[in-house]
C-alpha cells in the first residue's frame, strides 16, 4: 500500500507541477502585460520555483561529450562495456590520449541515487584516466526472474567489473575509487582479491567517505540505523513494486523514501535553497537559479534499491560493525581485511561531512596492518561536506590531485 499511495500523491503532484508550470510560462510572457506589474513577475517566479519543486525526475544522462587536457579539447565517447542485470560497467574514453592511461573503476553508491550523482566526480578524473562507472539498475525495473541483489551479489560484480578492465587493459595493474557507501564492499572486495592472489587486484584503493566503522563519530544516520532492531526496518522502509513496473512484486527500499531521508535531515538548508533560486529569478540572476536547479534535478532523481541489499547492509555495517571486527563473511568466506598488502589505500573524509563521520573511513588504514605504511594515506578535505569531497570547487581543485598523485603514485 506504500507504494501505491506514493504512486497517487505523485500523480496529484505531477499535475500540480505541470499547472503551475503552465501558469508561470503565461505570466512570463511578454505579450502578457500582467507580468510587468503589481504581484505579476513574483506571482510567475513563485510558481516556476513550485513546478520545479514538485516535478518528477527520471534517470538522468551523464552527458559528457568533452574534457579539456592541458588546455586542449578532447571527445569523450560514452559505452558500456558489460550490462548486467542489477548495474551495467560504463566506459568513459578520452579520444587521443594514450592507450596506456591508468584504468578507474569508480564504484558509484548504491543508496537511492543514480551514478549520474557523480558525473563531476567522473569530469574531473577523466582528465587522467580512463574511467570505467558502475551505473547500478532500479530495482523496480528489474524483473523478478532476475533473482536477488545483496551485499554478496554487489561484492561480486566490482570483482567481475575489475577482471574486465584488467583484461581489456592487457594486463594492467587498475584503480578503484568508492565513493560513500559502497566503500565497505569496495574494501571486501579488495580483500577478497589479495586474499586470492587475483591479477585484477586493484593497486590503489581510494575510499572517500565511506562507512568503514560507523562506532567512529557516529552520525544522525549511524544512529537511527542503531536505535531500530533490524525487523523495524523490514517492515516500515521496505515495500512491494506495484504492477506498472518490470520489476512489479519485487521487494525493495524505495528511492522516494531515502530521498524523504535526507531531505528531512536539512530541510532548513534545502528550504533556504529554494528560496535563494526564487529571489535569483527575481532579480533575473537565471545563471544562478539554473544552477540551483541542476543541482535538484539530480538530487530528486531517484531509484529502488532490493531490500536484501538493504537490509544486510544496514545490518552488517551499521549494526553489527562486521567489517572492523573482522566477522563479515561473504557466500560463508570469512573476509579478513588484514589480507589487504598488495592495494594501496587512500581514505579521503570531509571535515563537515554529516553523514559519514570523520574517522569512519580513516578507520580502514587502522584495520590493514600488514600493509606497509608508505602503502597508506589520510586526506581530510578541510571545510568539505559529504558532497563536497566528491563534487564542486574543493573536489575538482584540492582533493582530486590528492588522487591523482596516488594512483600515479602506484602505477606501472
Amino acid at each position: 500500500m506504500l507504494y501505491h499511495a506514493y504512486e497517487l500523491q505523485r500523480s496529484w503532484m505531477n499535475s500540480a507541477s505541470a499547472l503551475a508550470s503552465i501558469s508561470s510560462g503565461m505570466l512570463s510572457n511578454p505579450a502578457n502585460p500582467l507580468g510587468y506589474m503589481g504581484m505579476g513577475p513574483m506571482v510567475a517566479n513563485a510558481l516556476e520555483v513550485f513546478a520545479h519543486a514538485t516535478a518528477h525526475y527520471g534517470k538522468p544522462a551523464f552527458g559528457i561529450e568533452t574534457v579539456e587536457i592541458g588546455g586542449k579539447t578532447h571527445a569523450v565517447t560514452e559505452t558500456t562495456a558489460l550490462k548486467r542485470p542489477f548495474g551495467d560497467l560504463l566506459r568513459f574514453r578520452v579520444e587521443g590520449t594514450p592507450e596506456d592511461r591508468p584504468r578507474l573503476l569508480i564504484v558509484a553508491p548504491m543508496s537511492g541515487h543514480y551514478a549520474t550523482l557523480l558525473r563531476g566526480t567522473v569530469e574531473r578524473m577523466l582528465e587522467s584516466c580512463e574511467v570505467f562507472v558502475t551505473d547500478w539498475a532500479d530495482a523496480k525495473m528489474v524483473p523478478t526472474d532476475a533473482g536477488n541483489f545483496d551485499l554478496d551479489e554487489y561484492i561480486d560484480y566490482l570483482i567481475e567489473f575489475a577482471e574486465h578492465i584488467h583484461g581489456e587493459a592487457g594486463g594492467q595493474r587498475i584503480h578503484m575509487m568508492a565513493v560513500c557507501q559502497p566503500s565497505v564492499p569496495a574494501f571486501a572486495a579488495t580483500a577478497l582479491m589479495n586474499l586470492h592472489n587475483s591479477p585484477a587486484t586493484p593497486a590503489t584503493l581510494t575510499m572517500m567517505g565511506g562507512p568503514i566503522d560507523t562506532r567512529e563519530c557516529p552520525t544522525a544516520v549511524n544512529n537511527m540505523a542503531m536505535q531500530r532492531p533490524i525487523e523495524w526496518f523490514r517492515q516500515s522502509v521496505i515495500a512491494t513494486v506495484p504492477a506498472k513496473y518490470a520489476g512489479a512484486g519485487r521487494r525493495v527500499y524505495p528511492g522516494f523514501m531515502q530521498l524523504n531521508a535526507f531531505m528531512s535531515m536539512n530541510l532548513s538548508s534545502h528550504m533556504m535553497s529554494h528560496y535563494e533560486m526564487y529571489k535569483h529569478l527575481t532579480v533575473g540572476d537565471d545563471a544562478s537559479a539554473q544552477a540551483t536547479k541542476d543541482f535538484y534535478d539530480e538530487y530528486r532523481s531517484v531509484c529502488d534499491m532490493t531490500a536484501e541489499f538493504y537490509l544486510q547492509t544496514v545490518e552488517e555495517v551499521f549494526q553489527k560493525h562486521s567489517i572492523p571486527k573482522a566477522e563479515f563473511r561473504h557466500k560463508g568466506e570469512l573476509v579478513d581485511i588484514k589480507q589487504i598488502t598488495d592495494t594501496a589505500l587512500l581514505a579521503i573524509e570531509g571535515e563537515r561531512d554529516d553523514i559519514s563521520g570523520l574517522g569512519q573511513t580513516k578507520a580502514a588504514l587502522k584495520l590493514t596492518p600488514k600493509l606497509p605504511a608508505a602503502k597508506k594515506r589520510y586526506y581530510m578535505a578541510e571545510g568539505a561536506g559529504h558532497y563536497g569531497i566528491f563534487n564542486g570547487s574543493r573536489w575538482r581543485t584540492k582533493v582530486a590531485p590528492v588522487v591523482e598523485e596516488w594512483i600515479a603514485a602506484h602505477s606501472g
